[in-house]
């Protein structure tokens, strides 16, 4: 489980992800549901999201990934959502997943990533949260 980027970033346990994708909505909505108040959130639109992916090395402009900031270091791609889930009460078994070579799982989860917007669809706006996941989004 490799950290994409080892210079660290200053705040811990965050989700940068796709606020204008609906599948990726969803995914930060079943994070929040199952994490007991563990991790934050945060748009790639926002001004905090865009200065987090350009420190990850994500466009901004063009996100093909989501960031999962843990112990201070970035992991993308399946890493950072197998990372993600492997955290949450009663995932801990993902980790499994994470033993097998990013080789065979990074393709995957391009190829997911690629055509999530044509699956799913994409909203003109990023998503609002209700009030209690509010509170655990980063502007």
């Amino acid at each position: 489980m490799g950290p994409t980027v080892t210079e660290p970033w200053p705040d811990d346990d965050v989700i940068l992800y796709d606020g204008v994708c609906l599948f990726c909505s969803h995914w930060i909505r079943f994070i929040a549901a199952r994490d007991h108040g563990r991790f934050r959130f945060t748009a790639i639109q926002s001004d905090y999201g865009a200065r987090l992916a350009c420190h990850v090395g994500i466009d901004p402009a063009d996100p093909d990934t989501n960031a999962v900031i843990h112990g201070g270091l970035a992991h993308v791609k399946s890493d950072g959502a197998l990372t993600a889930l492997s955290l949450l009460p009663g995932w801990r078994w993902v980790r499994v997943l994470l033993s097998l070579p990013k080789a065979l799982r990074d393709p995957v989860y391009n190829l997911f990533a690629k055509n999530r917007y044509r699956i799913f669809g994409r909203s003109d706006v990023c998503m609002m949260p209700d009030a209690a996941l509010r509170a655990r989004v980063i502007g």
